[in-house]
Parts: structure tokens; C-alpha cells; sequence
């Protein structure tokens, strides 16, 4: 009876710990399916008819991960508190129906991740919905530095298995990823640009945004060599709102290549309040009203870079990248 007994028992043992063993297995897989999450940081931008350069991205990166919670999150604190506002007027959201919800509430990368943590996401990969290693990108790292530097007294109750960023659109430093390849692969993706501009007869200019006190405008001045190279037949060109290179001195330098007709695309991820005013504007300040008057015909075009398949990608790839090497699995 003793052995019957110690038998029955050995076998219910064996039998729950298969059991546990099962159940620990599903637990985790969805438990790690569950966690994973990622955050698209992008600047943001006021103008509705603005959001697609934004969310066709996202639309691109759930195309990829489908069963991935994404979110997106504005680094702008201006851009985020105009939104907010806009969440009880009632006549704004009518005038505006495809403005999605989340945009009305949406959060800083920092309130983002957090919300995340708090669900249960534990690891979370911020994408860059950045153009250059800029001001906004080097502000994201530092958020993410920041929440990745705390240390609680048991390692269970750490906020983040893992916490990390991935690069913008033009790259960033270091041997891994050499921003020369993001650059050449960000040049290919803008052919059709290339080709509407040849069609229409015309030299492209692209509007980007630039910065003051940073020295981003290098990338720039990089892609448009680059671009010249890809595309030896089409006359190409960057300006920038701010900083280097202004609107002068591409103009002496189209004027002294004999250009007449020019195509001029946003080169943002957004076609926003720069490129609706600054660029494509009535007042004489504008990128439009300065080459007309100078002589120059000019055909504006409102379509964000984040409209465009092929830029979208872009971000995708590094974030599917980034990824790989951090050893997260997106699904």
C-alpha cells in the first residue's frame, strides 16, 4: 500500500510539473508579447492635413509588427499643448474628422514610456521620427539615458528590461550603421522626387528645417551631393528655414547654374507650418514669394517625407535593426 502510494504520488508530481512547466512556457511567451512595445517620437506638428507624414509611418511600422503595440509620442511641448487644447473644441473636430484620437492626447516620450511601464510593457524600442542627429534626437537620448539610469534595490522591481532608441532617418555616429549608408539609402528612396522634377522640366529644391546653434546642416549639405551623384541629370538643391544653407545663397548658386523652373518639396516629415507658411506662403518672406521674385517659376509641393513609402521605411528598417541587435523580437 506504502509503494501504491509513493507510485500515485511520483506520478502526480510528475504530472503538475508538466502542467507548471506548460503553463510557465505560455505564461512567458505571452507574457513577452505583451511587453514589447514601441514608441514613434517624432516633433509633431499643428497642421492636420500634416499628421500623415506622421502616421503613415506608424500605419508602416504596424504593417511590419502587427502584433506590436505602437505608439506615438511628440516631442514638441508646444505642439503637444495645442493639441490638448484642441480635445474639447467641439468645431475643430468636426471641420477635422480624420484627425485621429490619440493625437488629441497624445504625450511626450517621456509620459509615453511611462504609461507603457505602468501596462506592463517592459521592453520598448523609441524610433526617431527625426530627420538628422539634431537637437530633438540629442534630447531623446538624453530622456532615455535618463530612465535607463535607475537602479532599484531588487533587480524585479527595475522599470525596464530593456529600454532603447534608434537612430534618425540620416543616421548617427559610430562603425555599426556609418550615416554615409543611411544617407545613400535615404537618397534612393527619394527617385520618384527625381523624376517629377525631370518630367516637369525643372531643378529640385528641397525645404528643410536646419538649426542655428547646431550643425546639422552638413547632412544635408552630404544628401545633396549624394543625390547629385544618384541623379547626374536633374539639378538638386537644399535650403533651410534655420541655419545653413540659406535661401540666398542657393539662389546665386541656381541662378549661376541657369535654372529657371523649380520644383520645391518639404524635406520634413511633416508637411506643417513650415512648409504651409515659411515655404509655400503668400508673404514676401516665404521660399515661394522670394524665388518669384527673383525670377525663378516655382511649383510648391505639401506632401511630408513621411508620406512617401520608400522615406517611411526608412525609419522602419532602423527600428527593425536596432531590434536585432538589442536582442528584442517584435512580432
Amino acid at each position: 500500500m506504502q509503494q501504491f502510494f509513493r507510485s500515485a504520488f511520483i506520478v502526480f508530481i510528475s504530472v503538475l510539473v508538466s502542467l507548471t512547466t506548460a503553463q510557465a512556457k505560455e505564461a512567458k511567451t505571452n507574457d513577452e508579447g505583451a511587453k514589447s512595445a514601441i514608441v514613434l517620437a517624432a516633433f509633431g506638428t499643428t497642421v492636420p492635413s500634416g499628421l500623415p507624414g506622421i502616421l503613415h509611418i506608424r500605419e508602416r511600422i504596424q504593417q511590419r509588427f502587427p502584433q506590436t503595440e505602437v505608439r506615438i509620442a511628440f516631442t514638441s511641448n508646444m505642439i503637444r499643448k495645442i493639441w490638448h487644447k484642441r480635445q474639447q473644441d467641439v468645431a475643430f473636430k468636426k471641420a477635422n474628422p480624420l484627425v485621429p484620437q490619440d493625437i488629441y492626447v497624445v504625450q511626450g516620450p517621456l509620459a509615453t514610456i511611462g504609461n507603457l511601464q505602468d501596462e506592463g510593457f517592459t521592453t520598448i524600442l523609441v524610433q526617431s521620427g527625426h530627420i538628422s542627429l539634431g537637437e530633438e534626437y540629442l534630447d531623446l537620448i538624453s530622456y532615455i539615458d535618463g530612465l535607463n539610469a535607475i537602479r532599484t534595490i531588487k533587480e524585479k522591481n527595475q522599470p525596464f528590461r530593456k529600454l532603447v532608441v534608434s537612430r534618425p532617418a540620416l543616421g548617427t555616429m559610430g562603425t555599426k550603421y556609418p550615416y554615409e549608408a543611411d544617407i545613400k539609402e535615404v537618397a534612393k528612396t527619394l527617385a520618384n522626387d527625381v523624376k517629377e522634377a525631370k518630367t516637369a522640366g525643372c531643378a529640385l529644391l528641397y525645404f528643410a528645417h536646419g538649426n542655428e546653434y547646431f550643425p546639422s546642416s552638413g547632412s544635408y549639405l552630404q544628401l545633396e551631393q549624394e543625390m547629385r551623384d544618384q541623379y547626374p541629370e536633374t539639378k538638386i538643391y537644399f535650403t533651410a528655414v534655420e541655419g545653413f544653407p540659406n535661401l540666398d545663397l542657393v539662389m546665386q548658386e541656381m541662378k549661376r547654374d541657369d535654372v529657371s523652373k523649380i520644383l520645391l518639396k518639404t524635406f520634413m516629415v511633416v508637411a506643417g507650418d513650415h512648409a504651409h507658411n515659411d515655404m509655400a506662403g503668400d508673404e514676401p518672406d516665404s521660399v515661394t514669394s522670394r524665388l518669384s521674385k527673383n525670377g525663378f517659376q516655382v511649383t510648391p509641393v505639401l506632401q511630408g517625407l513621411g508620406e512617401q513609402d520608400g522615406f517611411a521605411d526608412v525609419f522602419v528598417n532602423h527600428l527593425a535593426q536596432t531590434a536585432l541587435d538589442y536582442g528584442i523580437s517584435l512580432q
